[in-house]
């Protein structure tokens, strides 16, 4: 199984965290338009085209036996925070900005809980996982 070292994954996370606070206060949605392309960017590139991973490792190298979380897991996160920013940015150009904040909150509120030690998207991703192998067994 493929595995990336939890700092870069907490690097982008962190990024995440950044923009969207500073989107929010600042009340300027392009801000979450710059998120969702580095986000999309990562998705594409299978993280390699990810400006917050490539910051990271210029400055962060992982120590040998350090925390690693599953590929997979990653990209099914990131699949996650681009849906997440594609509402809010959705609700913004639609001038809903409940909406628009809501979502963007949300997606704060993920990646603010994951340093903290639950990962939202590991959740949703068991729950889905379960979801296919029951649909298997019937």
């Amino acid at each position: 199984m493929k595995e990336v070292p939890i700092i870069y994954v907490k690097a982008n996370q962190t990024g995440i965290i950044l923009f969207v606070i500073l989107s929010l206060l600042l009340q300027q949605p392009w801000l979450l338009a710059v998120l969702w392309i580095i986000q999309a960017a990562g998705l594409l590139t299978k993280g390699k085209g990810n400006l917050f991973v490539s910051l990271a490792k210029t400055f962060l190298h992982p120590s040998s036996g350090s925390e690693m979380q599953a590929v997979e897991l990653q990209r099914f996160n990131n699949i996650l925070a681009v849906i997440f920013l594609s509402f809010a940015l959705g609700g913004f150009a639609l001038d809903l900005r409940i909406v628009g904040t809501a979502f963007a909150l949300m997606l704060v509120a993920a990646a603010g809980a994951a340093p903290l030690g639950y990962c939202v998207g590991c959740t949703i991703y068991f729950q889905y996982k379960q979801f296919i192998a029951r649909r298997r067994l019937s």
